[in-house]
């Protein structure tokens, strides 16, 4: 299956955004179609069991990142990836090094991240809610919890829509279709020697500021960037303010030549 995927721009650098996991391939409306319009191709991309990408067979979410670059005939790509994105992004990095040509990680999460005890007691809170069936109870949990002060309504409103889209597609899926851990280790994750740009936000929850820096200890080739205005979402709390960082960013890296970018 080929991810539900949009593409913008027809630049000679690729950059690939991976949504969070309460987000979909929506939660990049503003940045998708400005990095396109400075000149970079863009692609977005629903990964499976969310948006429109169904949850229909076992598999492995940085492997289907690879395959829908290869549909794309894109060779390598700058991934900026959102919290769940951000740990795919490094998937992708640890195991299709050749596809990644810079990464953007923003209040990312890890394969290796250990949950606190906090965090573990929230989890247990949104399972007692599915279970009890009270599906929108965990939507407005998920929301409260993911957005931080900066979120409007109309932010507020697309998440609340999209988590309940996830949802409905996991919910719906047979055990067999979930996805396959692909078992990234830590000395693997300190291997991904390019360029990387870890986000962080002051209103996260805590368990992902520890991880901001065990990424920005690890990886070789880090910049830790610290927002005293963002909770989890950055892309969707300030949107301006999110685009500029990343287009700088995408300033500052090298890139593929025109020759090189695809295939």
């Amino acid at each position: 299956m080929t991810l539900s995927h949009d593409t913008a721009g027809t630049g000679t650098s690729n950059v690939l955004l991976l949504h969070s996991g309460v987000c979909d391939r929506r939660m990049w409306d503003a940045q998708f179609h400005a990095l396109a319009e400075a000149g970079h191709r863009v692609v977005r991309c629903d990964l499976r069991g969310f948006g429109e990408s169904p949850m229909d067979a076992a598999h492995t979410h940085a492997d289907d990142v690879r395959d829908l670059l290869d549909h794309l005939g894109i060779e390598r790509a700058v991934v900026v990836g959102s919290s769940f994105g951000g740990r795919v992004a490094l998937e992708l990095a640890a195991r299709h090094p050749g596809h990644v040509s810079a990464l953007a990680l923003l209040a990312s999460g890890t394969p290796v991240m250990q949950p606190s005890d906090e965090l573990r007691a929230w989890g247990a809170r949104e399972d007692a809610m599915i279970e009890a069936g009270d599906l929108d109870g965990a939507v407005e949990l998920n929301v409260d919890t993911w957005l931080g002060p900066e979120a409007g309504e109309d932010a507020r409103a697309l998440v609340r829509e999209m988590q309940r889209r996830a949802f409905e597609v996991q919910l719906a899926a047979p055990e067999e279709c979930h996805p396959v851990n692909p078992g990234v280790t830590t000395e693997e994750i300190a291997g991904i020697d390019v360029t990387a740009l870890v986000v962080s936000g002051a209103h996260d929850v805590r368990d992902f500021q520890a991880v901001a820096d065990d990424l920005a200890r690890l990886l070789p080739a880090a910049r830790r960037v610290d927002l005293d205005w963002a909770g989890h979402l950055p892309a969707l709390e300030r949107p301006e303010d999110t685009t500029r960082l990343l287009a700088d960013f995408l300033a500052e890296v090298s890139v593929l030549s025109p020759g090189a970018s695809a295939r």
